[in-house]
């Protein structure tokens, strides 16, 4: 080393090699851990050098479902920077979801200086340096990570930076889990001694397809099948991937069904869709596939005939972070659906003769009338208004439905009322649903944001219960919109209460105490008026509660979002 070699800090080769691994943006909620971070953040801008973007969160909640939300969009996994444990425990909920959602995002937090006398530079300087240092802060997260390091050396922060990145990008995808302490952010190193780690030479790895003797095995069963039957969930995290189902539904007569989805995985206005519950179909197939999904059905309550021959073909076919998970699988392939779903659709066209294409429609005719009767049944549904203060949650939707556009984003949070906004907010292009993956209630706002971030041009729409929003750290995400000229719609269904903890107890105890006595610990305040959070923002607000409010309502708010401005409506609807 030449020792008139310029030095730098730890924390300007992290930043640098942040570039270096693409991250677009850090969502950031700073402590005084960063202060060397924010000294290199400052003096990379005077002098021109490149950095991330950097958007300020005021809540954690929203930083990591921002930038999951922004990594649904591109593909690319962002980055998100908290304050040592007191931050990493704000982002544990949303890190359970991005788990199972599968998103890739590098949490990084620092730690508590490890010196207390000023023997380094960035030594104990307060007094929360003394109480935020637990025995093992990556705890908090570790469930939900797929890689934890704590930095020991500025000298291979690139390595770390690169390694993180690999893994969570490394299929299947998932959240990772990097903490530094202050004094390591702060040493010195020479230009030569810190390498770098390109992506061509250490990048991810990504799942393949299956070899041609396993698409004959599944050919050759779905050329045999009377009942086939398609469970998938999030198949559609590549926008390819629907079109690919449709075309291999309409071939070969299968009824597709999306149980919890958290993607548009299939077009519902294909005559193959088949809803978003199994149901009976279940017991009746004889060939059943399961596509990327981690819960394709309740078991208590949807029975299954042992006869029935199911093949699993899954970006996690495993299913490690599930310590029990007992679905069927006479065949499983861990791989890409994508591929897997098309190796079979050109197998089946090279196979299938008239007598099989002929079986297929007439089962595609008869899946094309069930779905125009589902169709009557939700406009029925929706045709019924509801009550002044109790408005029809069916009506609503379809009232917001018939304003948006096809390639319109929505994210569907609305727990009891989310068959609902299924049933009604139909979506037919890839990309244009968000479901929940995970059960941390509160990540469609600042994933809304995140979304929007990545695709401007797009109106993006949340659908929200009313225990829903409060969990989603409102104020934080009315804020950062503001602030980065984010302009979302929010649709709040107030019911009054968490409908779900009713729902759960009534299942356990139909003819219990707390049905006799009505009491369930689920009524919420009455008196709330969510449009007045959003107004505090500066956004457009409405509190609806007649039925004949609601078009007007709606077209205002949607008018401020295509205006370059959030919305929320807050709509009282039938109470739980």
């Amino acid at each position: 080393m030449d020792g008139n070699e310029v030095r730098r800090s730890t924390a300007a080769y992290f930043l640098e090699g942040l570039n270096e691994i693409g991250i677009d943006f850090l969502f950031c909620n700073f402590g005084t851990d960063h202060a060397p971070l924010i000294e290199e953040m400052a003096a990379a801008r005077r002098s021109g050098r490149k950095l991330p973007g950097i958007v300020l969160c005021p809540h954690e909640n929203t930083a990591v479902h921002m930038a999951a939300g922004y990594a649904l969009a591109t593909g690319r996994g962002q980055g998100v920077m908290v304050h040592v444990d007191a931050g990493t425990a704000n982002s544990a909920m949303a890190l359970h979801n991005l788990c199972r959602a599968r998103i890739p995002v590098m949490l990084m937090a620092g730690k508590a200086p490890f010196t207390t006398r000023g023997e380094l530079l960035g030594s104990r300087d307060t007094y929360v340096h003394f109480v935020q240092e637990p025995f093992d802060q990556a705890s908090v997260v570790r469930p939900y990570t797929k890689w934890e390091y704590n930095l020991p050396s500025g000298v291979i922060v690139k390595e770390a930076l690169r390694r993180a990145h690999t893994v969570m990008s490394s299929d299947p995808r998932g959240p990772v889990y990097l903490t530094f302490p202050r004094e390591t952010l702060t040493e010195l190193w020479s230009e030569s001694a810190i390498r770098s780690y390109p992506g061509e030479r250490f990048g991810p790895v990504a799942a393949s397809g299956a070899d041609a003797a396993t698409i004959d095995v599944l050919a050759t069963r779905l050329l045999a099948a009377e009942r086939p039957l398609l469970i998938t969930a999030y198949s559609g995290r590549n926008p390819a991937t629907p079109a690919i189902l449709d075309r291999l539904a309409r071939l070969a007569g299968i009824r597709v069904v999306e149980f919890s989805p958290l993607h548009m995985n299939m077009p519902q206005d294909s005559p193959c869709h088949g809803g978003f519950a199994a149901g009976k179909h279940v017991a009746e197939a004889d060939v059943g596939l399961l596509v990327d999904v981690d819960v394709p059905w309740i078991p208590q309550d949807t029975p299954d005939d042992p006869r029935t021959w199911w093949a699993h073909v899954d970006i996690d076919a495993e299913k490690r972070a599930m310590p029990m998970w007992t679905f069927p699988g006479n065949l499983r392939i861990q791989g890409d659906s994508h591929r897997v779903l098309g190796d079979l659709l050109a197998a089946l066209e090279a196979r299938a003769d008239a007598e099989f294409r002929q079986r297929a429609a007439e089962r595609v005719a008869k899946m094309a009338e069930e779905q125009a009767a589902r169709r009557k049944q939700a406009a029925s549904l929706a045709a019924d208004q509801g009550t002044p203060g109790q408005i029809n949650p069916h009506f609503l939707c379809a009232a917001v439905a018939r304003v948006l556009k096809p390639e319109d984003i929505i994210l569907n949070e609305a727990i009891r009322n989310g068959p609902v906004v299924f049933q009604q907010v139909p979506r037919t292009q890839p990309g244009t649903l968000v479901g929940l993956a995970g059960g941390g209630l509160g990540f469609s706002g600042g994933m809304a944001l995140g979304l929007k971030l990545a695709m401007p041009e797009r109106t993006v729409v949340q659908f929200v219960g009313d225990g829903t929003f409060y969990f989603s750290n409102p104020q934080s995400t009315a804020s950062v919109a503001s602030q980065y000229g984010l302009p979302v719609l929010t649709v709040v269904l107030d019911n009054s209460g968490w409908g779900a903890v009713k729902a759960a107890t009534l299942r356990v105890y139909p003819d219990g105490e707390a049905k006799a006595g009505g009491e369930f610990g689920a009524t919420l305040s009455p008196h709330m008026n969510f449009a007045k959070v959003a107004e505090a923002s500066g956004a457009h607000g409405e509190l609806v509660s007649d039925p004949a409010e609601v078009d007007a309502a709606v077209a205002r708010c949607l008018d401020a979002v295509r205006g370059g401005r959030s919305a929320l409506l807050h709509a009282k609807v039938t109470r739980i």
